[in-house]
């Protein structure tokens, strides 16, 4: 009921102050709920005309017409919103991408042609779970923008390896150096040769879990399969059901097929539950194959093998270590050595 006052009064503040855009913006919203559609257009046009390099009037404007279904005179003016405006940027994005059915394609035409707007897009991309676009922007980005923006680039990593999109976010965290070694369909250190230290600091490389004072777990520069050093688990009544103290992510093919294989010396093991090597869809947590057990007593070096298949919805795996169950109290001593990792594609 109060539309032709305010009507009024915003005509009122155009003709005192004509050279104000908000004023006229303001304008055109009430014109447009007055259903006076002719004088809404020329009211967004004239504070577009006054103030042509703001993203503001662009962003009215832009979604007066798009309300009309005049689509392509709105995303003109919405992908000059994108230009300078982070916040703008990111709405236009949504808009589009809703609008337009999740359309890359449709989405990348509203995005306006300039680097730090295609870095907006890469973001965007990966907050949706969209991880191959993501990857595809972000590297058609030119080289020293990137580099600006490691950052940006280690959250993209990260969200990617959250929402489980792990061949994307293993090429991002090899950009953004926290895996710069980490490579497609391997395993990562696969001889224990190179430090590891803090699992935070790494998305592709081991994981060592050190909370149980009964299972100590370092590198042995004394004891190696080959090269210098293997990785030594040495079990003091260690008594917990499971044994996921040591695990890598690898990225793989989804639909493949591949042989896990690795290096076992024992010495004194006593256990009914013994240590074995599991492979598990990452993706789905569903254990896909698990090793033959780690021998008893003490036995030098043998190589084990393990063949798998991977799902179709699959690409990437959590190898790790795990050991067979033997009730809630049971009991592992005596030392286990683990080296030279080995998958490969079969």
């Amino acid at each position: 009921e109060s539309i032709a006052a305010s009507i009024r009064n915003f005509e009122e503040a155009v003709r005192s102050s004509p050279y104000d855009y908000r004023s006229w913006i303001e304008l055109g919203r009430s014109y447009e709920q007055a259903e006076r559609l002719d004088e809404a257009e020329r009211a967004f046009k004239h504070a577009v005309d006054l103030a042509p390099e703001y993203t503001f009037p662009q962003w009215q404007i832009g979604n007066f017409y798009l309300r009309r279904d005049r689509v392509d005179e709105a995303f003109a003016y919405l992908t000059k919103a994108t230009e300078k405006s982070f916040v703008y940027r990111e709405q236009v994005f949504a808009l589009a991408w809703d609008y337009f059915d999740q359309d890359p394609a449709r989405v990348e035409q509203v995005a306006a042609d300039t680097p730090e707007t295609r870095v907006t897009l890469a973001v965007f991309y990966s907050v949706r779970g969209a991880a191959a676009d993501a990857l595809r922007v972000w590297n058609s980005t030119p080289e020293d923008v990137r580099a600006r923006h490691v950052p940006i680039l280690k959250n993209m990593t990260q969200r990617l390896y959250e929402k489980r999109h792990f061949r994307e976010a293993l090429e991002l965290a090899r950009q953004a150096g926290i895996d710069p070694e980490a490579s497609f369909e391997s395993i990562s250190n696969p001889g224990f040769e190179k430090f590891f230290g803090d699992s935070a600091s790494t998305i592709f490389g081991w994981h060592v879990n050190r909370s149980d004072s009964k299972l100590e777990i370092l590198p042995d520069p004394n004891v190696h399969s080959e090269g210098q050093r293997g990785l030594k688990l040495n079990f003091k009544g260690y008594n917990r059901p499971d044994l996921l103290n040591v695990s890598q992510l690898v990225a793989i093919q989804p639909g493949g097929r591949y042989r896990l294989t690795f290096m076992v010396r024992v010495e004194n093991l006593r256990t009914g539950g013994e240590p074995v090597i599991d492979v598990v869809d990452a993706k789905n947590n569903v254990l896909l194959a698990r090793s033959m057990r780690f021998p008893l007593g003490s036995r030098e070096w043998e190589s084990i093998n393990v063949e798998f298949a991977v799902p179709d919805d699959c690409d990437g795996i959590h190898i790790r270590t795990s050991r067979e169950s033997c009730g809630d109290i049971c009991p592992i001593n005596g030392i286990v050595w683990l080296d030279a990792f080995k998958l490969e594609r079969i």
